[in-house]
């Protein structure tokens, strides 16, 4: 009955145009006729198709779709349309990035069309008439980001939403219907992932596809932190079983394939908490005079076969992540700390690169890449390493040593290490005589408990022995991409690559710093360098160092992978690769793959492959950078919640037009002042002095200045501190002497 009643029907079909430009959008390089047309609405009858064909005419006549034969219609090309990621802001709205346009596109909140955070889509661009921005609607969303998101479950009587997360950027909830909630219960923090998204549906449907835990609990939080990020904190059985099964020892036919440098003096320096070590130094004396240095990296490639299960799980977590309580690896314990870890006194297959060097000058003079197995006769924790740098001598103090007692190392050992820091300092101070950037940026760390409680913080800054490992692991990173990228026939190959700060951060850096009576000089890339390194060197050790540092590094390019080397301009190397850390980074695992299909005489690999995994790669490492920096976030907050109680002594980091951000000087943990909490006077922002003022007492508090504060809130599931302001370090200091 109803199908008869809606043939004979004579209805206009309801916002016709706009439905008939959407279809042919969606697929923008096929055509339909007005049969193909009436199908995809869901009409039949013969006045519906007239009409149809009637406004087919009419948006040709307009030429917003072309008839590219005879009935039949495809959309007009239309420069308007242009593809992108789009980056929600907390205001509800979006921006899209658009490769070849100047400037990003804002979409307003009604035009967002679905689209979330970081989704690739297309969007047509308009321009206000009121204004000279331009703005767009998402017409399509071309691929999704990510179908999983973390949120905090409520169960109704007949349905449940997933409220997510802050952090998610994300506009609405996802609905769950209550047969697709799995074992969550009311208040769980869990992994929804979207199934669908009805025309008409204010919310996305989706169904729990993991349970994280309860809200504030400490696993349930760091889990959280992996799960919002994309990244597993578990290998799937059947890679653990596919690792396990992996023949590791040492065969003798394996290495009279390789460069047999086990009677030469080796030995690691890492952190005294590592538990793989993927580098090793060598040194030798020969009969020349010169020094023969080797820098040995775990050969991982030997294990991993391309094609594998076991590959495909590396590639696709790309790096190790570094959380403040654990590791999350890229690779299999069997292989990250057993197999691949040059631990001392075992034989290991290796990737070397050997140099002869000038001993006076640092001078390479000659060098070879290839397959090596070695024997580390030594581990040093950098802190040992450091103690003979500092006395000469061969004595390690008890309260350094790893094993809690003093001990003595050899003299061959204490040479070796001295010579080595000598060489360090002479390749370093000649990499800032071309233009490096010297950023020793303090790293926060924390002492944490038998239950992953912090129970202190402390600040780890890179001395001699770090510096040490650093300069002769960017000498073979350096010498490796030389050596394939000045070959004669162009080949391709994995560059890290450091693009140069953009003028209008560098302007702005400039701006901030001029508060605290800094200066830059912007005239060239030298002065521009030169003055960024006067900077970093001048902060160093004063209130404002850690804001100054992390401005500086803001304004600095991101360093990705590509196979298009542009050089690097952090490092002023103009060839620079990633080699030294394949069990924790699957660049590196490429590299090593194409150093030895190149060395054996192999032809250009594939551009377009490797181009696509060095995207993959970087944002994995971009996405492991941001759950490393939010893990120290939730263990600053937890570890501020028991001192509630205190007052701590802070510099003003930020100023906007909600609040104060305030850095506590003892152990950088960052908080929010709220102006509406501020008591005595209304407070407004300037910002053209980074500053607040109250508008009856004109008092006035700026970036950079010193303020006590206590702590109002500290939330672990938002990760955020709130402070309450006591005064500025003048104010309570006076009145504390008037007492």
């Amino acid at each position: 009955m109803s199908n008869k009643k809606r043939r004979r029907g004579n209805s206009k079909i309801s916002n016709l145009s706009e439905r008939i430009i959407r279809i042919l959008r969606d697929d923008k390089n096929k055509t339909f006729n007005h049969k193909q047309i009436a199908s995809k609405i869901g009409v039949d009858d013969a006045s519906s198709r007239n009409d149809i064909v009637k406004m087919l005419q009419q948006l040709k006549a307009k030429e917003q779709i072309v008839e590219t034969e005879r009935g039949k219609f495809q959309i007009a090309p239309n420069k308007n349309y242009h593809t992108g990621i789009v980056d929600i802001s907390s205001k509800g709205g979006g921006y899209v990035m658009v490769d070849d346009l100047e400037e990003d596109i804002y979409v307003p909140p009604h035009h967002l069309n679905k689209a979330f955070n970081g989704d690739e889509v297309e969007v047509y661009i308009y321009r206000q008439r009121r204004s000279k921005k331009h703005e767009g609607e998402i017409t399509k969303i071309l691929k999704r980001k990510t179908e999983e998101f973390v949120g905090v479950i409520k169960i109704h009587d007949k349905f449940a939403f997933v409220h997510t997360s802050d952090e998610n950027k994300m506009y609405t909830d996802v609905f769950v219907p209550l047969k697709k909630i799995g074992d969550a219960q009311d208040g769980d923090k869990v992994v929804v992932t979207l199934e669908d998204w009805p025309e008409k549906a204010d919310s996305p449907f989706g169904r729990v596809t993991n349970v994280l835990g309860k809200p504030g609990e400490h696993n349930t939080e760091i889990h959280s932190i992996l799960a919002q990020y994309g990244l597993p904190y578990e290998f799937p059985p059947e890679v653990e079983e596919f690792a396990n099964k992996i023949d590791t020892s040492i065969k003798p036919e394996e290495i009279a394939k390789r460069r047999d440098m086990r009677d030469i003096l080796t030995f690691t320096i890492d952190p005294k908490d590592a538990k793989d070590f993927d580098d090793a130094l060598s040194f030798q004396k020969l009969e020349n005079g010169n020094y023969e240095i080797g820098i040995h990296i775990a050969d991982v490639s030997h294990y991993l076969t391309p094609g594998t299960i076991l590959d495909d799980e590396a590639y696709e977590r790309a790096t190790s992540v570094y959380l403040v309580d654990r590791v999350v690896p890229m690779l299999p314990e069997i292989l990250s700390n057993g197999a691949c870890s040059l631990r001392p006194h075992e034989e290991k297959y290796t990737f070397s690169a050997v140099f002869e060097m000038n001993p006076a000058s640092a001078k390479i003079t000659n060098q070879w890449f290839g397959r090596t197995v070695t024997y580390s006769d030594a581990r040093f924790a950098y802190e040992e390493a450091q103690a003979i740098i500092e006395s000469k001598s061969t004595t390690i103090p008890a309260e350094v040593s790893l094993t809690g007692k003093e001990y003595q190392v050899s003299e061959a050992l204490k040479e070796a290490t001295l010579e080595l820091d000598r060489l360090a300092k002479i390749m370093r101070n000649q990499r800032m005589r071309d233009g490096a950037i010297s950023f020793d940026k303090v790293e926060v760390k924390f002492e944490l408990d038998d239950e992953a409680n912090p129970t202190g913080v402390f600040f780890k800054t890179s001395k001699d022995a770090n510096k040490l490992i650093e300069e002769f692991m960017l000498l073979a990173n350096r010498k490796v991409s030389e050596f394939i990228g000045k070959q004669d026939v162009k080949k391709t190959f994995v560059y890290r690559i450091h693009d140069e700060p953009d003028d209008e951060k560098l302007a702005a850096l400039e701006k901030v710093i001029g508060k605290f009576g800094y200066k830059l000089n912007l005239k060239d890339r030298k002065s521009t360098t030169a003055s960024l390194n006067k900077l970093l060197s001048d902060v160093n050790g004063r209130k404002e160092q850690n804001l100054v540092d992390t401005l500086a590094i803001r304004t600095m390019s991101k360093a990705v992978y590509s196979t298009d080397n542009i050089g690097h301009y952090g490092l002023a190397f103009d060839y620079y690769s990633h080699f030294t850390s394949p069990i924790r980074r699957y660049p590196d695992v490429m590299v090593h793959r194409l150093l030895q299909h190149y060395l054996d005489g192999g032809k250009s690999a594939s551009d377009d492959k490797y181009e696509e995994r060095c995207k993959h790669t970087s944002n994995m490492e971009m996405f492991a950078t941001k759950a490393e920096r939010d893990s120290i976030k939730y263990m600053q907050v937890k570890f501020m919640q028991d001192h509630k109680d205190e007052e701590f002594l802070g510099v003003i980091s930020g100023v906007t037009e909600w609040g104060i951000y305030v850095e506590i000087i003892s152990n950088k943990c960052e908080g929010m002042v709220r102006l509406r909490d501020i008591k005595g006077d209304h407070y407004e922002f300037d910002q053209d002095s980074y500053s607040i003022v109250g508008q009856k007492s004109g008092r006035t508090i700026t970036l950079g200045d010193e303020v006590y504060v206590k702590v109002k809130e500290a939330d672990l599931v938002k990760k955020h501190l709130d402070f309450t302001l006591i005064g500025t370090k003048d104010e309570v200091e006076l009145k504390s002497n008037k007492k």
